[in-house]
């Protein structure tokens, strides 16, 4: 009888807020929407690739679209010049990112971290240490050994399996490569080092990455958070547990290392970005104060953020090179001509091989690591003359964005030509041009584009420079199939046997 009567309570509370929100929103002028459900708005519309579903709506109802994921208003902008009215005229209004989900309130101790934080003065001055010091031009450049190192060390593996004949999941290598590079310009650790800790520390990362990314119910429908349908609250809770376990484990060696060197006089070869927030950390006279949970959330983003996404956009990239044999061929006669055959590409070596670029570019533009960017209106505002209340969450479809007719010609070929022009690589993926938008744009655009761009571009340089790829069945060709997540990885890695291509190899 209780459960009856706490049923018929519970539904006559969700009747009356939902003629409340009618009534409030028959005054406003909101863009397009399909027909809603109670309760569950419009999430039977979405499936595991939201990102494509959003396409097919704005087919139907427009460049922007108003949706209800449950409870949360939403408003999806599917062409580039929505997306630069969104991200440029009204950029202060949707300088925020919608953070109101569990997983990311735990993994980041309360938005204390710096992807999700508000708009503010700790972001602001978060923003400003990235660009100067933790992912800045002097970082990078002083991290350049490190890349170097861990670029032979993939090679060498590759080579290895190569010669032997044995497949080697790329995916996995790919994933391996870039966690290695993330993880020494954060910590200065590697597989190699500490084996067992930065092992448990990726699969830390992976899980996390997962959770940030998975659908749960009760972030968009209000009345289900009293509840844990899922069991989504108690494996988080794990995972940030022993995430937080790793990360103060760490911190500590760190701080321990640093009085020792103090009392001996000594120090380390270089500062690594621990380094860095542990220096404001300790200085008392900082214009942002940072305390522990600042340092191990601004760890969990770079970790989470930098490791599978170069990884990603490598991977599609031998994926379409593979299934467009042309496209490799012209590649590999850059190379050869621009490189030569007796040593290894470096990145001093990007900038002339435009052909190279055009590659990336396009794979950025047909599988955008992030299909999706992410806004919240911190304010009201009217957007192409419709009603944007406070608190909307808005998606910038990056990935119907780069696959538009009206921007691109035949935008499912994958033509690298597109982006060159007198020999040169045209269009920049910084967010100045609104139809190309891998890294978002403004404010709140990736501030580790540069470090990306230098990985994607040597490991894929240096996958058609060393190797020849020997796919077995399905006539050479690899699928194309999307895995769901936050980011765009493919639902099947590419295996294969890598055969060397340059005899003798160069040594390394």
């Amino acid at each position: 009888m209780a459960l009856q009567v706490l049923l018929i309570c519970l539904i006559s509370i969700i009747v009356f807020v939902s003629i409340i929100w009618k009534k409030q929103n028959k005054t406003l002028l909101l863009p397009p929407s399909p027909m809603a459900l109670p309760i569950i708005g419009h999430l039977h519309l979405l499936s595991s690739n939201p990102h494509q579903d959003f396409h097919k709506l704005s087919i139907r109802y427009g460049p922007i679209i108003h949706i209800l994921l449950g409870s949360v208003p939403c408003v999806v902008a599917s062409t580039a010049e929505a997306a630069k009215e969104f991200l440029k005229t009204h950029e202060l209004s949707f300088s925020n990112r919608p953070a109101q989900t569990v997983a990311v309130e735990a993994l980041t101790y309360g938005f204390q971290d710096f992807l999700f934080a508000p708009f503010g003065p700790y972001w602001n001055f978060m923003k400003k240490l990235c660009m100067s010091e933790l992912l800045g031009g002097h970082m990078l450049d002083q991290f350049l050994p490190v890349r170097q190192q861990e670029t032979k060390r993939f090679i060498k593996r590759v080579l290895q399996k190569g010669v032997a004949g044995e497949a080697v999941d790329f995916g996995g290598e790919f994933i391996t490569h870039s966690n290695n590079i993330v993880s020494r310009m954060i910590l200065s650790q590697t597989s190699t080092e500490n084996e067992n800790q930065v092992q448990g520390m990726r699969k830390l990362v992976a899980d996390a990455a997962e959770f940030i990314g998975k659908f749960n119910i009760s972030d968009f429908v209000w009345f289900l958070k009293l509840f844990d349908l899922q069991e989504f609250n108690k494996r988080l809770k794990q995972t940030r547990d022993r995430f937080d376990a790793v990360l103060e484990r760490i911190i500590q060696q760190r701080q321990v290392e640093r009085r020792n060197n103090k009392e001996t006089g000594r120090t380390r070869p270089f500062k690594d970005m621990l380094d860095v927030l542990l220096d404001i950390f300790e200085d008392q006279n900082s214009e942002m104060k940072l305390n522990k949970e600042n340092i191990k959330a601004f760890i969990m983003d770079i970790l989470v953020a930098g490791t599978d996404t170069s990884a990603i956009t490598v991977e599609w990239a031998m994926a379409e090179l593979i299934n467009n044999p042309r496209v490799l061929e012209n590649a590999r006669k850059e190379m050869d001509i621009v490189i030569g055959k007796n040593r290894i590409v470096e990145e001093s070596d990007i900038e002339n091989l435009p052909y190279l670029q055009g590659i990336v570019r396009e794979t950025l533009r047909i599988h955008p690591a992030g299909p999706l960017l992410f806004r919240e209106s911190s304010r009201s505002d009217v957007v192409c003359g419709y009603d944007i209340p406070a608190k909307t969450r808005l998606f910038i479809n990056v990935w119907a964005i780069g696959r538009d007719p009206n921007y691109w010609d035949n935008p499912l070929e994958f033509r690298p030509e597109r982006f060159i022009e007198n020999g040169q690589t045209q269009l920049d993926v910084r967010g100045q041009h609104y139809h190309l938008l891998p890294f978002g744009s403004g404010r709140r655009g990736c501030p580790g584009t540069s470090l990306a761009l230098q990985v994607v571009h040597v490991n894929l340089a240096v996958m058609i420079q060393c190797f020849q790829w020997k796919i077995d069945g399905g006539n050479g060709k690899v699928d194309m199939e999307e895995k769901s997540g936050i980011t765009l990885p493919r639902a099947h890695s590419i295996i294969c046997v890598p055969i060397p291509r340059l005899d003798p190899f160069p040594a390394l």
